[in-house]
């Protein structure tokens, strides 16, 4: 890690992200340094930099790469690296909208759909943003995102992911939330439809109100009533969501424990310069050993490295 990266007082110590603009950042010697990097296949190096600057400042370290090479950053470490290194790095290169729309293809590319990585970015991702990533998606990939999940999902599901997509903040009782929620569970089929308008139409805060006064009326968990109540991906569905509402950061941390490669990754890369701290904290209380601790027993070399340099330290 640089350390120059502790000795700024300019620097956004405020936010709950784990990487940070870079104090005296000069993208040309860091485009020069990469350059020389790239020949002599550096791994090294590449992580020290492209991990310990903000999305930000990457972006303006592969537009001066470009001017003084004429060359693609993202070209030149492909030829460089390989393996998870090598994904892990072009993620980074990757702007955050951009990153975002990626890894929504990524989950809908294929065999089979990874409804939970859907559910991921749908549930932890504000209405604008997600307006936001659905016009990058469309500008990338030459396709409309809501087509695209109505074709990868079916019936509750699909209404469920185009109104996560589609996210509004209405203002309405908390108590008539209450009562519409407890009311849908009250027959032997539930209803899908008063949860998913509901629990796509308003703040968080009013939310949390609801969830706690449905928890009291009825003497049982949310989560308990929509397992017993809803099946197969509406119920799973709806369960993230519910987690996202009352702590995302503990919801991505049960998403990060025995998870595959492209999950970690995919969470760490995103929320890096956002809540990374919320979820490493979270992540220890569940688990009992830190993420950073976690991340040196699954992986090694400069892989691990460039993992260690984004999680940041111990806690």
């Amino acid at each position: 890690m640089d350390p120059e990266y502790f000795q700024s007082h300019n620097m956004c110590w405020g936010t709950l992200g784990t990487v940070r603009p870079f104090p005296n950042f000069h993208p040309e010697r860091d485009a020069r340094e990469i350059q020389t990097a790239l020949q002599k296949k550096d791994a090294a190096t590449l992580v020290r930099i492209l991990t310990n600057r903000s999305n930000a400042q990457r972006q303006e370290i592969s537009e001066t790469f470009e001017k003084i090479t004429q060359k693609d950053l993202a070209v030149g470490v492909k030829k460089a690296t390989s393996g998870e290194l090598e994904i892990l790095l072009l993620e980074l290169l990757m702007p955050p909208l951009q990153y975002e729309a990626f890894r929504l293809q990524q989950a809908m590319v294929g065999l089979g759909t990874d409804e939970e990585t859907l559910l991921e970015i749908l549930c932890t991702r504000s209405g604008e943003k997600l307006r936001e990533i659905s016009a990058m998606y469309k500008l990338l990939f030459k396709k409309d995102l809501e087509k695209e999940l109505r074709g990868e999902t079916s019936g509750d599901f699909t209404n469920l992911v185009l109104a996560l997509l589609n996210k509004d903040n209405i203002a309405v009782g908390v108590q008539k939330d209450i009562e519409s929620l407890s009311a849908s569970l009250n027959g032997k089929k539930s209803d899908a439809g008063p949860w998913i308008n509901i629990l796509t139409s308003r703040d968080s805060d009013h939310l949390n109100k609801v969830l706690d006064g449905l928890e009291l009326q009825r003497g049982q968990t949310v989560d308990q009533a929509l397992e017993t109540k809803f099946t197969g991906d509406i119920r799973q569905g709806l369960k993230v969501l519910v987690q996202c509402i009352q702590n995302p950061g503990v919801y991505l941390a049960k998403r990060l424990v025995n998870s595959k490669t492209p999950i970690m990754q995919g969470i760490v890369v995103s929320h890096a310069e956002e809540d990374l701290l919320c979820i490493r904290a979270a992540y220890l209380k569940l688990t009992g050993t830190s993420l950073y601790t976690a991340l040196q027993k699954q992986y090694k070399g400069d892989h691990l490295q460039a993992l260690l340099a984004l999680c940041r330290s111990e806690d």
